[in-house]
């Protein structure tokens, strides 16, 4: 076997953005959000079922996942591989715009149903923050945060509609022989899927096969590898362009990115998302060569 990298986002969702094989999605919804019994998620509709993207479009595309369970209620499952400006405002924004757009205007707000927010994040996006231990000693920084609105002096949940989570792949440091449960295996299918030749023998919950199962490259058409060659290659691109726009840390290093960038073709938008400039100063600037 060889594994695809689930971190692509084009395998991200084909993983997990098949309503065939809802039970991959489900089984990774109930982990990362500890429902276990009576709570646990049983079906899913995704709202957005993967299907191949066309290259020309795919550097512009947000792929993420988008599901509802018989509730009404909404999950939002995105892959994130690098940091951005602006980056929490975004998840925010998808989580307010997720749940705003479930009514229209003059409905009865009773009809407003929870939305659940889960980032897969190839980065660290909060610091380590952990309690002291000893001298120059911290606790290890968990991989998995839980954002919820919670009243400042009880520290109980009035308000269950929002809900953000995020886990950290960097935080994440269990071998194969460490990892014990259902979440730690999901985590781990993510961050080391590719780099295996095997499934993993601590996976013995049919869902995490069929994962591994579907990231089998051998098992992909011509189209979807291409696809996610492509996408290979723009995540190499972003992450260069990012890396250099922090290296020059001001707004002339911004600006020689952002040209650099409109020249060799990124779209606009992709552009102010990686760079943190304004749309209208990216327009201003010219398409040749300097």
């Amino acid at each position: 076997m060889k594994f695809v990298n689930p971190r692509n986002d084009v395998a991200f969702r084909k993983i997990f953005g098949s309503q065939e094989k809802s039970d991959i999605l489900i089984s990774f919804l109930n982990a990362v959000l500890g429902l276990q019994k009576d709570k646990t998620i049983q079906s899913v509709q995704i709202l957005n079922p993967y299907q191949t993207p066309k290259l020309e479009k795919l550097k512009t595309t947000i792929l993420d996942v988008r599901a509802t369970d018989k509730r009404g209620i909404t999950f939002i499952v995105e892959m994130q591989i690098a940091y951005t400006t602006g980056i929490r405002k975004r998840f925010t924004y998808y989580l307010a715009k997720a749940y705003a757009s479930q009514i229209e205007r003059g409905e009865d707000y009773p009809k407003l149903n929870q939305v659940f927010f889960i980032g897969v994040l190839d980065f660290i996006l909060f610091a380590n923050k952990g309690k002291e231990k000893g001298k120059n000693e911290y606790t290890p920084f968990h991989y998995l945060s839980r954002h919820q609105i919670l009243n400042t002096e009880t520290h109980q949940q009035e308000f269950k509609d929002l809900e953000l989570n995020f886990i950290e792949l960097p935080h994440f440091n269990k071998t194969e022989k460490e990892v014990t449960t259902l979440l730690e295996k999901w985590v781990y299918f993510i961050k080391h899927a590719n780099d295996l030749d095997v499934i993993p023998e601590h996976v013995d919950e049919p869902a995490l096969q069929d994962a591994y199962k579907t990231a089998d490259r051998f098992g992909w058409g011509k189209d979807d590898l291409e696809a996610y060659e492509y996408r290979g290659i723009r995540i190499q691109d972003e992450r260069g362009a990012i890396e250099h726009a922090f290296q020059k840390g001001h707004q002339g290093g911004r600006v020689e990115t952002a040209h650099k960038m409109k020249i060799k073709g990124y779209d606009v938008t992709e552009i102010a998302e990686l760079t943190g400039l304004t749309i209208e100063e990216i327009n201003a600037l010219t398409t040749k060569e300097s």
